[in-house]
């Protein structure tokens, strides 16, 4: 049996962990440098409030209904997901994590209908207890089905964030009330596709020939027809694979005009990219690094971007940020006023794959940056960094609603006055 639990809203529920004060009130989360709606709580759902809408739209309605509005808060977000995550791992045999806020369990024991859904509900009761995050529990005979189990004890009424799907007639109920596009891995597009096909709900897409929907649209698709009729054909790796690319990329909190600035913002990217890189053991054999206007500015659009490759393949985050100067010569215009700019790591090959070259010498210094990642992992992002990072730092993302940091931050731990 396979378990599909997530959490509700979970960006805004987040942020209710440490605010008893806000659990009943309609509360929202924004984008990158404030720019869009995010994350919708059940509450402000009911007031019309709508995912992906910018902010400055809908300034008026959070106004009158008192919204209360809040920054992405990553650090906060991160840290009561690992907790989430770790909470769950304990009722089951096997977890996979599939983002933030949601994950797959697999039970290798046989039970009743009854007992799946006492186990579910056991399962919230526990994440509420431990992390004072609400989730939704769904249990299936594929990883498909627990998905369609997960949308029904979210949004089917009757069964109040629990709901099981390990009979034929459970299946059938279920899917029924299911539309096309409400099933894992069929998109919008592929749903009027489908549509125009007559079928129209999720228990149609699953009486349909497996041969001929793979002829049709992929061997994907032919996969959900058949996790839908019960037959295991997802699996997830017990390893991951290592990521081909590596990028960095973030629009800035206020636009850039200057050099010095424009640099400090791609040394931050570099930074960040190529910690990642040291995580999965990879070495790069190069990088990419670009920088643009908006496309909505009233000038014409610039965007550049240059390609550089290193001599060696590398993980040393000094020998990628000594090459950007001669670089951002190549990018930076003047006059233009810069909306985005990013990193990224190309070529990437397992390091310990790697066969040095006789005749030329590696400068990396693999010592200097276990030191690097291990100060920062302990202590927090970027207490040792690159000095021309710099530390005034003008571009930084607009958070302008940002709550505290309670669980990373020693000042931002909340105080109780007895």
């Amino acid at each position: 049996m396979y378990f599909l639990i997530d959490a509700t809203a979970f960006y805004c529920s987040a942020e209710k962990v440490m605010r008893p004060d806000l659990r009943k009130r309609p509360v929202i989360t924004l984008s990158n440098n404030d720019g869009a709606i995010v994350a919708v709580c059940p509450i402000a759902k009911r007031l019309g409030i709508k995912k992906f809408v910018p902010y400055f739209q809908v300034k008026d309605i959070v106004k009158k209904y008192g919204i209360v509005v809040t920054s992405s808060n990553y650090e906060l977000y991160h840290s009561l997901s690992t907790k989430m995550m770790d909470t769950i791992s304990q009722f089951a045999d096997d977890i996979y994590i599939y983002s933030i806020d949601e994950l797959f369990a697999r039970f290798d024991t046989r039970l009743t209908h009854d007992s799946w859904t006492a186990l579910g509900r056991d399962i919230r009761r526990t994440v509420w207890k431990e992390v004072r995050l609400p989730v939704g529990a769904g249990g299936g005979m594929t990883p498909t089905l627990a998905k369609a189990a997960s949308h029904a004890a979210k949004r089917l009424p009757g069964y109040n964030g629990v709901a099981v799907i390990d009979s034929e007639q459970s299946r059938i109920d279920i899917l029924k009330q299911m539309d096309v596009t409400d099933v894992w891995g069929i998109g919008s597009r592929l749903g009027k596709k489908l549509t125009v096909m007559g079928i129209h709900n999720a228990h149609q897409l699953s009486q349909q020939s497996p041969a001929r929907i793979r002829k049709q649209f992929s061997i994907l698709v032919e996969n959900t027809v058949r996790e839908l009729n019960g037959e295991i054909r997802i699996q997830w790796d017990d390893v991951r694979p290592d990521k081909q690319q590596i990028y960095s990329t973030r629009t800035f909190g206020s636009r850039v005009t200057d050099k010095t600035e424009l640099h400090k913002a791609l040394v931050g990217h570099c930074e960040s990219a190529m910690r990642k890189l040291r995580k999965q053991k990879s070495l790069t054999k190069a990088i990419t690094v670009f920088a643009s206007n908006s496309p909505h500015d009233d000038t014409a659009y610039y965007r550049k971007s240059i390609y550089h490759p290193f001599p060696v393949p590398t993980m040393d985050t000094r020998i990628v940020t000594n090459a950007l100067p001669a670089i951002i010569d190549k990018i930076f215009k003047p006059g233009i006023c810069f909306y985005r700019c990013g990193v990224g790591i190309v070529e990437i090959i397992p390091a310990a794959n790697y066969q040095a070259d006789l005749f030329s010498i590696n400068e990396d210094n693999p010592k200097l940056m276990n030191v690097l990642d291990a100060v920062n992992d302990r202590y927090g992002k970027s207490i040792l960094q690159v000095a021309s990072k710099g530390f005034d730092k003008k571009h930084e993302m607009k958070r302008l609603f940002l709550t505290k940091r309670a669980t990373t931050r020693w000042s931002d731990v909340p105080q109780i006055k007895c």
